[in-house]
């Protein structure tokens, strides 16, 4: 009597769960498919990660992800309605459903994942650095001096970091917070400000951008870890599935050899792991909700992981930043992705 019981409570659990994991299948992939287009949260301006011409051409590595999830999901990579959103903004944008999801710059932490937001993947391994003019004199923050004035953006994990690097090295600082990124740099550059701290890439986006670049120094010393990724809204497991396949894709066809232009002599290959990821064998995508070659086309539309990182950030690019922990694994970086069976 008592196994019988048990039996069926364990019945009721397992499709009480099934019902709940169909109704979350039911919910971001179906209405994106159905709308016929993807809407993404972006940085407003961020050379290498988002920025646009002013006449709705976007480009960047988080544009990339955007045009990447939306070939997928739709077929086409143009499907994407770019959304600027700030960064004290972001959040509430992604909750409200105003965006599906949040590829802008946005580093993962404990809090940011448990109230409301779940990261799918690490697509940048970042961490916080500081930039000054050449003609301060400062070689690295062992120059800081007490009392030292830093520009920081307001709601960001860079003005919690300064907290803990200056206390934890018992040294006086003054904050400058602003509210929005361009708010933040215009400081910096009127001298309101000893320093500017920020996420490494976002330093050297702001320093591509100045006339004289010799005049701005980014010091060599990372303060912190700041995994950048997309995010998107809790109890939804189809919808983080899908995007976050996506990265791994990008990640296993670099890993594979796959590029955006021998995908198609790829798609003939016997090699089993590329027959998976390509779809020409196994069912990968059916089992996300995608078609079978969903890979295929969203590698022909943006290419693989390091494609997207070198002609964005890379040595493509007028950024020029070295690729670190972004290598592969194989490559003595981070970026590693789970096998596809």
């Amino acid at each position: 009597m008592i196994k019988s019981i048990a039996f069926a409570a364990a019945t009721v659990l397992f499709f009480g769960m099934a019902a709940g994991i169909a109704e979350g299948q039911s919910g971001t992939l179906a209405t994106v498919k159905q709308r016929g287009f993807l809407n993404c949260g972006v940085n407003a301006a961020l050379p290498g990660f988002s920025q646009t011409d002013g006449e709705g051409h976007w480009q960047g590595f988080d544009v990339d992800y955007c045009k990447a999830i939306a070939a997928a999901v739709l077929a086409d990579p143009t499907k994407v309605n770019y959304i600027p959103v700030s960064r004290l903004e972001r959040f509430s944008n992604l909750q409200s459903g105003n965006i599906d999801v949040l590829v802008r710059n946005t580093t993962w932490t404990s809090t940011r994942d448990s109230t409301g937001t779940s990261f799918v993947a690490v697509s940048y391994y970042d961490g916080q650095g500081f930039m000054v003019k050449a003609a301060h004199g400062i070689k690295s923050v062992g120059d800081f001096a007490s009392g030292i004035s830093v520009c920081v953006g307001t709601g960001t994990t860079s003005e919690l970091n300064l907290l803990d690097y200056f206390a934890a090295r018992n040294l006086a600082y003054k904050p400058i917070a602003f509210a929005n990124h361009r708010e933040t740099v215009d400081a910096y550059l009127a001298d309101r400000c000893d320093v500017y701290s920020a996420d490494a890439s976002s330093l050297y986006s702001v320093r591509v951008q100045q006339v004289r670049l010799k005049d701005h120094v980014v010091l060599p010393e990372i303060i912190s870890k700041e995994p950048l990724g997309p995010a998107v809204r809790q109890d939804d497991a189809q919808w983080f599935a899908t995007v976050r396949w996506v990265h791994f894709a990008l990640v296993s066809a670099e890993e594979l050899g796959i590029s955006e232009e021998n995908v198609e002599q790829m798609a003939t290959s016997s090699n089993p792991a590329i027959k998976r990821l390509l779809g020409t064998e196994g069912e990968f995508g059916q089992t996300l909700g995608l078609d079978r070659d969903f890979a295929f086309r969203m590698l022909k539309a943006v290419g693989n992981y390091g494609e997207i990182f070198e002609r964005n950030l890379g040595s493509g690019s007028r950024l020029k930043i070295n690729r670190g922990p972004n290598k592969l694994w194989k490559d003595g970086g981070l970026q590693y992705a789970p096998p596809i069976r």
